[in-house]
């Protein structure tokens, strides 16, 4: 089924439009890095929220009110949809930074021996053990498997449109995973791995790797809130293995959810359904939620992209001064930032040049781990002017696009019913506590 037949033309904002959101995404970014770490105390635990939670929530609440907003500082549908196009290469700038914590951090990746690589059977099969039997319970029927065989980003909204087609249950059901996640994704993975920290039965490097489920907006949020309760240097560990996680998952994800995760959530699904199926009020038609979804974003040209990675890049320069102290005139922390932002520009030219055979991600994180593997040229002075820009002020400006960009998906999320949302957060965080019980099993097992 053609995109055209389904969905409007694409729209795109004009050039004052695109001044405007740029504007206000560098707005949220100083407000929410100004609010800074708020810690909830939560009986013998508590939560911190991140200012890349701040950047979301305000984010959201300027688009959920575009129509009561002046008509000068409206975020209107058109910017919504250009935020969300952006959402893409922004995170590259993420990707470079982790990649190049990754580099120096390849000795201890290494010595994590099994863990890394069979946390990866958690990450996909613990969205359907922990969704799966919660959406038969609630009445919710084959629309079940599509919201929990994955996280349900778009190579998941691609896998079941091509075998199912997007109007079927399982489409309505992976298209609520995806609506969820864009929705509430973050702020929930955030929660839930601050809670899940603070409770201190899981080593902090497991948390980590449980972090890196396929989605760069969520690995930030998850590994923003592990990292802020934790040392600097224990906190650059972390970024480390949330990178290198999230890139097996990036790497295989398509092929593992295609070839297992789907036959094996089909294969529950039968097995299932006859001892946990009920009929109830969530066993309903969902087949319109798609009216309202748009996969068909604006595609931003190489100048476009150069222009976002030079604006974020000064975004998060002001970020880091605000929270970690480093001047945004700090010479070494603008070198820092102009490695990073010619980190995504290589890794994306060979992304071109190589015919997009493998994701832009992948191509970024390899240039940052290279620079930065112990005995290459000039690692450790790569290293040092990198180090002055931190992680989390990256991640800050990417969730202010994300929540610019939630308010055109609020209303087919509306449509959806709590039991259908109840069961993607039971798949989100399943994919994550599978996959860090799985690498708490092996960081203590002798293997």
């Amino acid at each position: 089924m053609s995109t055209q037949s389904v969905y409007p033309p694409v729209r795109v904002a004009s050039m004052g439009e695109q001044t405007r959101l740029f504007i206000a995404a560098f707005v949220i970014v100083l407000i929410a890095e100004f609010i800074g770490n708020v810690s909830i105390p939560l009986g013998s635990t508590e939560i911190v929220l991140l200012p890349l939670l701040w950047a979301v929530l305000i984010g959201a609440v300027l688009g959920l009110n575009a129509k009561r907003m002046p008509a000068g500082v409206r975020i209107n549908s058109d910017m919504q949809r250009t935020a969300a196009s952006l959402l893409q290469p922004v995170l590259l700038l993420f990707i470079a930074k982790l990649g190049l914590l990754v580099g120096g951090a390849i000795p201890k990746l290494v010595a994590s021996g099994a863990g890394l690589l069979f946390q990866e059977f958690g990450h996909f099969f613990g969205t359907m053990i922990f969704g799966l039997p919660l959406a038969l319970l609630l009445g919710i029927k084959r629309q079940a498997i599509g919201a929990t065989f994955s996280v349900g980003r778009e190579p998941s909204l691609a896998i079941i449109g091509e075998r199912f087609g997007m109007k079927s249950p399982e489409g309505q059901g992976v298209l609520a995973e995806y609506l969820t996640g864009t929705v509430f994704g973050a702020v929930f993975i955030a929660l839930l791995a601050g809670l899940l920290t603070s409770l201190g039965i899981f080593n902090p490097l497991a948390l980590a790797m449980g972090a890196g489920v396929g989605s760069g907006s969520l690995m930030a949020a998850a590994s923003g809130a592990i990292a802020a309760q934790q040392s600097p240097e224990v906190a650059k560990d972390i970024a480390a293995f949330a990178a290198a996680s999230n890139l097996i998952t990036t790497t295989i994800g398509t092929y593992f959810t295609l070839f297992l995760s789907l036959p094996f959530t089909l294969w529950a699904y039968k097995v299932l359904e006859p001892i946990l199926g009920r009929t109830t009020k969530a066993s309903i038609d969902v087949a319109d939620i798609g009216a309202d979804v748009e996969h068909e974003l604006p595609k931003p040209g190489i100048g476009a992209q150069i222009v976002v990675w030079i604006a974020v890049g000064v975004f998060s320069l002001f970020g880091n001064w605000i929270n970690y102290k480093v001047p945004a005139t700090d010479s070494a922390a603008i070198a820092g930032m102009a490695i990073i932002v010619g980190v995504v520009c290589i890794g994306y030219a060979l992304y071109r040049l190589t015919a997009r055979k493998l994701p832009a991600v992948i191509w970024v994180s390899l240039i940052g781990m290279i620079l930065t593997y112990p005995g290459f040229p000039g690692a450790h002075d790569i290293a040092a002017l990198t180090g002055k820009i931190n992680f989390l002020a990256l991640s800050t400006p990417i969730l202010a696009f994300a929540g610019l960009s939630i308010a055109k998906d609020v209303p087919a999320f509306r449509r959806l019913g709590w039991r259908i949302v109840a069961v993607s957060f039971a798949a989100n965080g399943g994919t994550f506590i599978g996959a860090t019980i799985i690498a708490q099993f092996f960081m203590h097992s002798p293997v």
